[in-house]
C-alpha cells in the first residue's frame, strides 16, 4: 500500500487574512482573549515562549544561555535565530518598540 505524501499544513489564506484582518482593529485585551479561546494554553505557551526566545537573540543573549534560561532545546533556539536573521519582518525594530 502506498502512502500520499506529507504536505506542510499551512492556514487557507483567505482565514488567515481575515484573522488578521479582525486582529488589526481590536484592542490589546480583545487579542489576548481571542487567542486564549482559539489556542490551548500549550500552543499559547508555545507562541509566548518562542517571543521569549526572538527577545532574548535580538538582545544578543547567546544560544546555549538561552536555552538554559528558557528550559529548552538548542533546536528551538537555532529556528528562532534563523527568524531574526531571515524572517519577513524586522524583529530587531519590534522587538524595541515592545520595550517602549
Amino acid at each position: 500500500m502506498q502512502y500520499p505524501t506529507q504536505v506542510a499544513m499551512r492556514p487557507p489564506q483567505k482565514h488567515l487574512q481575515e484573522l488578521v484582518r479582525l486582529l488589526a482593529s481590536r484592542s490589546p485585551q480583545d487579542i489576548e482573549a481571542l487567542l486564549e479561546d482559539l489556542l490551548t494554553p500549550q500552543e499559547l505557551s508555545s507562541v509566548a515562549e518562542r517571543f521569549q526566545i526572538l527577545q532574548a537573540l535580538v538582545r544578543g543573549i547567546p544560544q546555549r544561555e538561552i536555552a538554559e534560561s528558557l528550559h529548552t532545546s538548542i533546536g528551538k533556539i537555532t529556528r528562532g535565530s534563523r527568524v531574526v536573521q531571515y524572517g519577513k519582518l524586522d524583529w530587531e525594530k519590534l522587538v524595541t518598540e515592545t520595550k517602549k
